[in-house]
C-alpha cells in the first residue's frame, strides 16, 4: 500500500486529497503537488480511517485539542467525553496522551529530535530557567542520561518511519526540550532539537512519510516570527505545529488567553496547527470544561491569524458581521458567529425589553439611534 506521499509523488489524488481540496476550495492537483512537496500533510492513519483534514501552506489554521490521563487521574469515561466536547466545540484534530493506567490503550508521544548533542548544549548554557516541561522529552533524556546511549528513536530513525508507513501515520516530530519559560525560548537546547527535526522531517519524506514539525511552548510575542521563519527554511515548509506559544508566564488561570494571543501570532507569520492550551495549564488535569474554553480561545485565534495572514480572503465575514450589528439583524449575527452557541446563550440570559436591542443599551442603543438619522443614506450604501 503507497503512503499519501508516496501517491503524490506518482501524479495520484487520493479521495483524502480530493476532500481536502473541497474543504479548502483549492484543485485537487495542487493538494496533490503540495503533498508531495511535504508542504500539506492530510493525517490519516488507516487504523482509525478519520475525517481527512488538511495542514499546512496556504490551507486554514488548524486546531489540536490533547486530552489523556495522569498517574493522578485515571478515568477512561471521562476522557472520552472530554474528547467529544473537543469535537463539538470545534476542534480539527484530536491527540491523547495518557501516561497514566493502561498504555497499551494509549498512543505514542515520539520523540526523535534529541540526542546527546541537543544534551551536551543544555549542559553547557548552565541549564534553564523553566526547567524541562515535556513529559516525553524528560524521559527520554532520562533514560538516555541512565543509559549512556543514543535516543534510540533517532538512531534508527529509518525503522521508526518504516513501521509508520505501513499506516501511512503522519509523524508529528515532538519538542521534547522545548521552552517552558519566556526566559527560556530559543536557547541553544531548544533551537539544536529545531535543527535536528527540520532535518528528520526531509529525511522521513524522502521516504515516504507525511511529517509535520513540532514548535515551543513560550516564547514572547517578539519572537513569534522569526522562530517561524527559520523552521520553514530550515525544513522547506514543513507544517509547523506550535504549542500555543504561551506568551507570558504569570498568568496561571489565564493561559489560555496568554496562549489565544501567542497563537494569533504564529498563525499570522505560517504555523499550520495550533496545539489549545486550558485555564488548567501549569495547575490540573484539564476537566470537560477547561477543554471547552481551550478549544473556543484557539479558534479565536487561529481565525484572527488567518484573517491577517489571508486578508484577500479572510474579512469578508466580517466585513457581513458588521452590517448585521448595524442594521440589528440578530439571526445574521448569530450564523455569521464563529462559535454562535455562546452568543446565544448569553443573550438569551439577559433578554431585551426592545428585542431588537440589547440590555447593554436598552432605549439608548447607538445603531437603533443612528439607524433613523441616515437610513435614507442606506438605499445606496455598502449594503
Amino acid at each position: 500500500m503507497l503512503t499519501q506521499v508516496e501517491q503524490a509523488v506518482k501524479g495520484l489524488i487520493s479521495p483524502q486529497m480530493e476532500a481536502v481540496a473541497k474543504a479548502e476550495g483549492f484543485t485537487p492537483e495542487h493538494i496533490r503537488d503540495m503533498v508531495a512537496a511535504g508542504k500539506i500533510v492530510i493525517p490519516y492513519n488507516t487504523n482509525s480511517k478519520p475525517k481527512a483534514v488538511g495542514i499546512g501552506k496556504g490551507l486554514r489554521t488548524k486546531v489540536n485539542a490533547s486530552i489523556g490521563t495522569s498517574s493522578d487521574i485515571i478515568d477512561y469515561e471521562a476522557e472520552v467525553r472530554k474528547a467529544k466536547v473537543a469535537q463539538e466545540a470545534g476542534t480539527d484534530t484530536l491527540m491523547e496522551l495518557s501516561v497514566g493506567g493502561n498504555l497499551d490503550r494509549a498512543f505514542m508521544a515520539v520523540h526523535c529530535g534529541i540526542n546527546r548533542y541537543t544534551i551536551e548544549r543544555l549542559r553547557k548554557q548552565n541549564y534553564r530557567y523553566g526547567g524541562l516541561v515535556s513529559k516525553g522529552g524528560t524521559t527520554m533524556v532520562s533514560w538516555m542520561e541512565k543509559n549512556n546511549k543514543e535516543n534510540p528513536l533517532y538512531e534508527h530513525f529509518d525503522r521508526v518511519i518504516n513501521i509508520l508507513k505501513k499506516y501511512d501515520v503522519c509523524l508529528s516530530l515532538g519538542n521534547g526540550l522545548r521552552a517552558g519559560a519566556i526566559h527560556d525560548s530559543h536557547d541553544r537546547a531548544q533551537m539544536q532539537e529545531l535543527i535536528i527535526n527540520c532535518e528528520l522531517a526531509q529525511l522521513g519524506r524522502e521516504m515516504g512519510c507525511q511529517m509535520l514539525v513540532e514548535g515551543p511552548g513560550h516564547m514572547p510575542l517578539d519572537e513569534v516570527e522569526a522562530n517561524i521563519i527559520v523552521q520553514k527554511r530550515m525544513s522547506n515548509e514543513a507544517p509547523y505545529y506550535m504549542l500555543g506559544p504561551i506568551s507570558t508566564d504569570i498568568v496561571p488561570g489565564f493561559d489560555h488567553i496568554s496562549s489565544a494571543i501567542g497563537s494569533a501570532q504564529s498563525a499570522r507569520y505560517g504555523a499550520d496547527l495550533i496545539c489549545y492550551i486550558t485555564p488548567a495549564e501549569h495547575l490540573a488535569l484539564p476537566n470537560e470544561e477547561d477543554v471547552r474554553m481551550g478549544v473556543h480561545a484557539a479558534r479565536v485565534a487561529t481565525y484572527i491569524g488567518d484573517m491577517n495572514k489571508y486578508p484577500e480572503k479572510g474579512r469578508e465575514r466580517d466585513k457581513q458581521m458588521s452590517k448585521a450589528r448595524r442594521d440589528l439583524d440578530w439571526d445574521k449575527q448569530f450564523e455569521l458567529s464563529l462559535i454562535p452557541e455562546e452568543a446565544k446563550k448569553i443573550r438569551d440570559s439577559r433578554v431585551p425589553e426592545d428585542e431588537k436591542t440589547c440590555t447593554m443599551c436598552g432605549e439608548f442603543c447607538a445603531a437603533k439611534g443612528s439607524d433613523k438619522l441616515f437610513k435614507a443614506d442606506l438605499a445606496g450604501d455598502k449594503v
